[in-house]
Protein backbone atom coordinates (compact mmCIF):
# COMPACT_ATOMS: atom_id res chain seq x y z
CA UNK A 1 0.00 0.00 0.00
CA UNK A 2 1.47 3.45 -0.60
CA UNK A 3 0.51 6.92 -0.84
CA UNK A 4 1.32 10.05 1.29
CA UNK A 5 -2.47 10.16 2.82
CA UNK A 6 -2.95 7.72 5.36
CA UNK A 7 -6.26 6.83 7.32
CA UNK A 8 -5.89 6.68 10.73
CA UNK A 9 -8.67 5.02 11.63
CA UNK A 10 -6.37 2.03 9.84
CA UNK A 11 -3.38 1.30 11.28
CA UNK A 12 -0.38 0.54 8.93
CA UNK A 13 2.85 -0.52 9.24
CA UNK A 14 5.11 2.29 7.57
CA UNK A 15 7.77 0.20 5.51
CA UNK A 16 11.83 0.38 5.49
CA UNK A 17 11.46 0.96 1.69
CA UNK A 18 9.95 3.89 -0.34
CA UNK A 19 7.09 3.52 -3.48
CA UNK A 20 7.95 4.03 -6.93
CA UNK A 21 6.91 7.63 -6.38
CA UNK A 22 9.58 8.28 -3.77
CA UNK A 23 6.47 8.21 -1.27
CA UNK A 24 6.16 6.37 1.86
CA UNK A 25 4.75 2.56 1.81
CA UNK A 26 2.33 1.24 4.30
CA UNK A 27 1.50 -2.45 5.12
CA UNK A 28 -2.15 -3.27 6.96
CA UNK A 29 -1.87 -6.42 8.49
CA UNK A 30 -1.14 -8.74 11.39
CA UNK A 31 2.37 -8.29 11.43
CA UNK A 32 3.00 -12.39 11.10
CA UNK A 33 3.04 -12.47 7.31
CA UNK A 34 6.32 -12.40 4.42
CA UNK A 35 6.22 -8.57 3.59
CA UNK A 36 6.31 -8.39 7.79
CA UNK A 37 9.39 -10.51 8.11
CA UNK A 38 10.70 -8.48 5.47
CA UNK A 39 10.22 -5.45 6.58
CA UNK A 40 11.64 -6.50 9.80
CA UNK A 41 14.92 -8.30 8.46
CA UNK A 42 15.70 -4.86 6.34
CA UNK A 43 15.56 -3.08 9.69
CA UNK A 44 18.14 -5.47 11.50
CA UNK A 45 20.17 -4.86 8.52
CA UNK A 46 19.87 -1.04 8.67
CA UNK A 47 20.45 -0.18 12.13
CA UNK A 48 23.59 -2.94 11.94
CA UNK A 49 24.53 -0.78 9.16
CA UNK A 50 24.04 2.45 11.11
CA UNK A 51 26.24 0.43 14.14
CA UNK A 52 29.34 -0.13 11.72
CA UNK A 53 29.56 3.48 9.80
CA UNK A 54 29.16 4.89 13.71
CA UNK A 55 32.19 3.22 14.70
CA UNK A 56 33.67 3.72 11.11
CA UNK A 57 33.40 7.45 11.37
CA UNK A 58 34.76 7.97 15.49
CA UNK A 59 38.02 6.01 13.94
CA UNK A 60 37.89 8.73 10.39
CA UNK A 61 37.22 11.67 12.89
CA UNK A 62 39.94 10.29 15.25
CA UNK A 63 42.86 10.82 12.48
CA UNK A 64 44.35 13.79 12.43
CA UNK A 65 44.59 14.17 8.08
CA UNK A 66 41.49 13.49 6.31
CA UNK A 67 40.46 14.22 3.10
CA UNK A 68 38.13 16.46 2.47
CA UNK A 69 36.23 13.76 0.16
CA UNK A 70 36.81 11.05 2.54
CA UNK A 71 34.51 13.23 4.99
CA UNK A 72 31.91 14.54 2.06
CA UNK A 73 31.76 10.83 1.45
CA UNK A 74 30.95 9.97 5.43
CA UNK A 75 28.63 12.33 5.77
CA UNK A 76 26.67 11.37 2.81
CA UNK A 77 26.58 8.03 4.28
CA UNK A 78 25.38 9.15 7.86
CA UNK A 79 22.37 11.16 6.29
CA UNK A 80 21.53 8.34 4.51
CA UNK A 81 21.71 6.06 7.41
CA UNK A 82 20.39 8.74 9.41
CA UNK A 83 17.54 9.17 7.50
CA UNK A 84 17.03 4.80 7.34
CA UNK A 85 16.89 5.00 11.16
CA UNK A 86 14.43 7.69 11.97
CA UNK A 87 12.12 5.62 9.38
CA UNK A 88 12.13 2.57 11.88
CA UNK A 89 11.64 4.92 14.79
CA UNK A 90 8.74 6.45 12.92
CA UNK A 91 7.24 2.98 12.15
CA UNK A 92 8.34 1.12 15.38
CA UNK A 93 6.46 4.43 17.36
CA UNK A 94 3.48 4.36 14.88
CA UNK A 95 3.05 1.10 15.68
CA UNK A 96 2.99 1.20 19.51
CA UNK A 97 0.68 4.02 19.23
CA UNK A 98 -1.62 2.04 17.57
CA UNK A 99 -1.32 -1.19 19.86
CA UNK A 100 -4.82 -2.29 21.49
CA UNK A 101 -4.83 -1.27 25.03
CA UNK A 102 -5.70 -4.35 27.29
Amino acid sequence: MTGEARDPAVAGRLLPWTGADGGPCYLVGDGTGYVSRLADEIEDVQIDMADRLLGHAAELLAERRVASAELHYLARRLSESLRDVRRIAESRGGRLAHRPRP
